[in-house]
């Protein structure tokens, strides 16, 4: 899969090259504080898609989270797309500021991907998990955990990239897609996860652990 060792995530080449490239030609014309603008969102760019390495945790049963953010809603809700029943459900909110690469919770084998157009409300709001363009990963654990994770548009972003197909086998922590421009990740635990993290805990990809499968 893409990005998995470099600074900056591969998708930001052309945004990167684009605005360097204006910037250079208004150098060139010396209008300084156009020249400034485009440098300043040249660099901003080189921050959004940022890739930083992370210290994945190696504890048994650990899940981690799949974004940085802050999370937003835990709870139990009933998922019929894919665990056909009742989960814990995590909502961990990016803003523009945050790491947009998103990572694996939990190892396993990707069983089913999905992906549904749909609308762009604010990522924070509730109904952005029923009605906004989203995609979804789900993975069995060696063990036969099933545990799924959702990308969802926000009122920004308006891209969903996620590198698997069905069949891969993940691991904990790898880098595995992202969201342009600012979004939420939706992941859905069993019931009997015992869980570590609550309502406006901020998060680290692929570091925080979000709970603990049985």
């Amino acid at each position: 899969m893409r990005n998995q060792n470099q600074p900056v995530a591969s998708e930001g080449y052309p945004f990167i090259a684009l605005f360097a490239f204006i910037t250079l030609i208004f150098a060139l014309l010396d209008w300084g504080f156009l020249t400034l603008v485009l440098l300043a969102l040249s660099l901003f760019t080189v921050y959004f898609f940022r890739n930083p390495e992370r210290a994945v945790p190696d504890e048994p049963g650990a899940v981690v989270a799949p974004a940085d953010g802050k999370v937003i809603f835990v709870g139990e809700v009933n998922e019929e797309r894919c665990l056909k029943g009742a989960a814990y459900k995590i909502s961990i909110f990016m803003n523009v500021f945050n790491v947009h690469i998103n990572r694996v919770p939990c190892a396993g084998k990707v069983i089913d991907k999905f992906y549904r157009h749909g609308a762009f409300f604010n990522a924070s709001l509730d109904k952005a998990g029923d009605q906004n363009e989203q995609g979804g990963l789900l993975i069995e654990t060696e063990s036969g955990v099933k545990v799924l994770f959702v990308q969802i548009a926000g009122l920004v972003a308006r891209r969903i990239v996620s590198y698997p197909v069905v069949g891969d086998l993940l691991r904990r922590g790898a880098r595995y897609g992202l969201i342009r421009f600012g979004s939420r990740v939706d992941i859905y635990l069993p019931r009997d996860c015992k869980l570590n993290v609550k309502v406006g805990d901020k998060t680290v990809g692929g570091e925080t652990i979000l709970g603990y499968l049985s």
